[in-house]
């Protein structure tokens, strides 16, 4: 999609660039997190905000969605994680039933093992040869004995493997479940950090008279603008002339699909989304499964250099990875920014670029 021939998608998506990528609102995190500062309290008065004063609460609004943003990672991952503790609890649960069943009819083989040797008799072989009325039928019984008793061995050594196994099971099951209440509590724990992010944000943005917010939106949209021109600028597009898989395609026509739909933390569609619930069910739609957080896709997925990159990667953001859209090719992305915007097509470099994955195996 970067030269040559174009699909539909890719046209479509060039003259939407043509009139929002380097200006796109909505951008999220568009700084690394500066250094905490006192939060900035826009004038209450009819007397209109400085641009100096409207560019710290731009910085200041900036800290708080990129701090909400990495504790919405974190409750995804918390929430994740606590799916698969419970599913490997109910298995292990199936597990003991299965082996507690397994060891029951063992004891009681075990048991008419016991109770037929014992209704054998007690005198030795040798007596019993001596008064057996039928040698032959005394040595052939004899021998069904021997290998009753060995049957009877290997029964026992099951037994004491089934029972064993149980133990495990048991263990397994009890530090799952203590894995499960961590990461329960630390689902809460980012679930309330999120949540004091997002209401100071709200709160501070509310502060804002109406031409002020406007104001704010055009200094958002001039430091994209900013951004993305110094990323164009170095060349790199020039360098990039990947085309898109055939699951790329997938993934870029599903994120397409999204765009208008709003940002909400924590949501992975159909009607919402955060940055890394968009891209990961880009890919499922693709058939690709990838993992859920932005920070897990980075650290999970190949890597590659951005001059290499085509439709359908994942571009990350910011060094902790806080941040991630769908490269759609043209210099341009898909993404869902931040709380109070919806999915958009922005800048590629209207953020600052950590690396690129490709999800594809």
């Amino acid at each position: 999609m970067g030269t040559g021939k174009r699909s539909l998608t890719t046209t479509a998506m060039a003259l939407a660039c043509a009139a929002t990528i380097l200006s796109a609102p909505g951008v999220a995190f568009a700084a690394p997190t500066p250094p905490p500062t006192p939060t900035p309290t826009p004038p209450q008065s009819s007397t209109p905000a400085s641009t100096k004063d409207l560019e710290a609460v731009r910085k200041k609004l900036d800290t708080l969605y990129h701090d909400a943003a990495v504790a919405t990672d974190a409750y995804n991952l918390a929430e994740e994680r606590a799916e698969e503790q419970s599913t490997q609890i109910v298995g292990l649960a199936r597990s003991i039933v299965e082996g507690q069943a397994r060891l029951d009819h063992l004891k009681d083989r075990a048991g008419a093992a016991a109770r037929a040797q014992y209704r054998s008799g007690g005198l030795p072989d040798e007596a019993k040869l001596m008064l057996s009325d039928d040698p032959a039928q005394f040595l052939d019984g004899a021998g069904r004995i021997r290998e009753g008793a060995q049957a009877t061995k290997g029964l026992l050594a099951e037994m004491k493997r089934t029972q064993e196994d149980l133990e495990q099971y048991a263990r397994d099951a009890a530090a799952q479940w203590k894995k499960l209440e961590s990461n329960r509590e630390a689902k809460e724990k980012a679930k309330k950090k999120v949540k004091k992010q997002i209401a100071a944000a709200e709160k501070l943005e509310s502060q804002l008279e109406k031409e002020e917010k406007k104001r704010l939106a055009k200094l958002e949209q001039q430091a994209a603008y900013k951004a993305q021109s110094a990323w164009l600028g170095s060349g790199v597009l020039d360098e990039i002339s990947g085309k898109a898989s055939a699951q790329g395609k997938k993934a870029v026509e599903y994120a397409t699909k999204q765009i208008g739909k709003a940002y909400e933390w924590g949501a992975e569609g159909p009607n919402t989304f955060d940055c890394s619930g968009l891209t990961s069910q880009a890919w499922a739609a693709a058939g690709q499964g990838i993992p859920r957080t932005s920070q897990e896709q980075w650290k999970q997925l190949d890597r590659i250099a951005v001059e290499a990159m085509r439709p359908g990667d994942l571009i990350i953001y910011n060094s902790d990875a806080s941040h991630v859209a769908l490269y759609i090719g043209d210099g341009a992305i898909i993404h869902a920014p931040r709380p109070g915007r919806t999915v958009t097509i922005a800048g590629a470099g209207s953020m600052p670029i950590l690396g690129v994955v490709r999800p594809e195996q």
